[in-house]
């Protein structure tokens, strides 16, 4: 009762830090304006919303995967997902394949793209295990990310491929209302239901696939379906934010840190968490070096580096068996 206890009071607590977090997002920016200005409406809410999806959906895609592949290495980076939906997002921007809701299919086709190459290779000549799916992933991550430049290089448009590599490093800009934003939070809303729902059986696979079996879980349709999701959100928020960087790293830490492995309670506070430093993350974007602005996947990789080796360094990792 106590931990449920401490649980609910770190979740409340993240919520209410969310609230003021989204408050600041609208309230500050490059220039000083009203919160009754056009330009928080229009710009500033639609932007702050993009961030909460993003954060949010990066930190649950990030417990996923680690889950996945019972690694707390791994990322929507490091099993390839992410550099996927980065190929298909920035092959549609750099040669029109597609725009508006078609950047979001070419994001989430590349990301299942990525996922079925690494389930063929993992899978040839033995059965699909967490360790070859790792490795696989970052094959394949390795692979598309050299497509992914060449891409940039061998388009004929300056313009376009300086577009590309600032939203490779990830960028907030492209925010605003329509169907766009709304389908990422409808994405994250219904993988969110769902992996809350499969939580007990995540929770299962953690402890191995051995143990999975004994307690009634099929480890190789879980990681399938894991998979799928995660290939859902990371598809949905890089078509629009970019590839913003150690969130799903780092944020899965600190959610486990402060509340317990249980997925029940990790998934929500992976999601609140995540939100909070993707806002926040923007913010310095926008203004440190106003009125230029910063890719935000900068200011994530400054502010997650150190807190990561802050977090090793205090608790070390338990090594995987």
């Amino acid at each position: 009762m106590r931990v449920e206890r401490r649980c609910l009071l770190w979740l409340l607590g993240a919520l209410v830090v969310l609230c003021g977090s989204l408050f600041a997002g609208v309230s500050i920016g490059s220039v000083s304006v009203s919160v009754s200005d056009p330009i928080v409406h229009n710009l500033r809410i639609p932007r702050v919303l993009l961030g909460c999806a993003s954060g949010a959906g990066l930190a649950v895609a990030g417990v996923i995967l680690q889950a996945i592949v019972r690694n707390v290495l791994a990322d929507p980076y490091i099993v390839g997902v992410h550099s996927g939906a980065s190929c298909g997002t920035a092959a549609a921007i750099l040669f029109g394949v597609g725009s508006g809701v078609g950047l979001q299919a070419m994001a989430f086709l590349g990301a299942v793209g990525a996922t079925v190459l690494v389930f063929l290779l993992a899978r040839s000549g033995g059965q699909l295990t967490a360790v070859r799916l790792l490795l696989s992933g970052v094959a394949i991550g390795y692979a598309l990310s050299a497509l992914t430049s060449f891409m940039i290089f061998a388009s004929d448009s300056p313009e376009a491929s300086r577009s590309v590599m600032f939203w490779l490093l990830g960028s907030l800009s492209l925010a605003s209302w329509g169907s766009q934003l709304a389908a990422v939070f409808v994405v994250f809303g219904v993988v969110s239901c769902v992996v809350m729902l499969l939580a007990p059986h995540i929770d299962a696979l953690c402890l191995g696939d051995t143990t999975a079996l004994s307690l009634g879980v099929h480890p190789q349709r879980l990681r399938a379906v894991l998979l799928l999701a995660t290939c859902l959100l990371i598809g949905s928020v890089v078509s629009l934010s970019g590839a913003i960087g150690f969130v799903g790293l780092v944020v899965p830490h600190l959610a486990r840190r402060v509340v317990g492995a249980s997925h029940r309670v990790v998934i929500p506070m992976a999601a609140l968490l995540g939100a909070i430093l993707v806002i926040w993350a923007d913010i310095g974007a926008r203004t440190i070096l106003s009125p230029q602005e910063l890719p935000i996947g900068i200011i994530t990789a400054l502010v997650g580096t150190p807190l990561l080796l802050v977090l090793i360094r205090r608790h070390p990792a338990p090594t995987e068996s």
